[in-house]
């Protein structure tokens, strides 16, 4: 029973029998279907294009160019407007598009990972190559001896601020500004 179900129950003649009927079928289909619309082409060509008659004489056939070019121009302007005419509907549509893609809110920001990298792994990843600045500014600094200027000596000579001010506060420091000015 079970090889009997696996089985088809058509011959592989009868198959290849009726496959080339429907075949055949389909071929008739197609040169009818061909031969209907080169029928439809002849009629609109006889419908919409008279038999052409040329003019004998020269002025005529002059006057007959004019008025094929007076209709190649009344055709040209109304392509232009039509084209015209799409664009403005497709632009229209298109900002149609984004005020409705604006008020559903469905874009959404990407989650965006943190990465931690230096100011020369950037450059070199921005650059590529053609990095070759060294961000380490300390690295291109000169170094710079600091001379002693007679201010500065001064200064230090001073000593700490708050200390002469802890000394002149109260009545004893007062004491001792009175008796340094005397």
């Amino acid at each position: 029973m079970g090889e009997d179900d696996k089985k088809s129950k058509i011959s592989n003649t009868r198959k290849t029998h009726l496959k080339s009927l429907m075949l055949q079928v389909a071929k008739v289909a197609l040169e009818k279907e061909e031969a209907d619309i080169a029928a439809e082409k002849e009629a609109y060509l006889s419908e919409h294009c008279p038999p052409l008659s040329l003019p004998s004489s020269l002025s005529d056939l002059q006057e007959f160019c004019k008025k094929l070019h007076a209709k190649i121009d009344v055709v040209d302007e109304e392509r232009y407007d039509t084209e015209s005419k799409v664009q403005k509907s497709t632009k229209e549509l298109e900002d149609l598009n984004q005020k409705m893609f604006d008020l559903r809110g469905k874009f959404k920001r990407p989650a965006l990972k943190r990465v931690r990298m230096s100011a020369d792994a950037m450059l070199r990843a921005l650059l590529g190559s053609k990095h070759k600045v060294n961000m380490e500014l300390r690295a291109n600094l000169k170094q710079v001896k600091k001379e002693d200027t007679d201010k500065e000596k001064d200064l230090r000579d001073v000593g700490d601020w708050r200390k002469n001010i802890e000394e002149k506060s109260g009545m004893e420091g007062r004491k001792k500004m009175f008796q340094s000015e005397a």
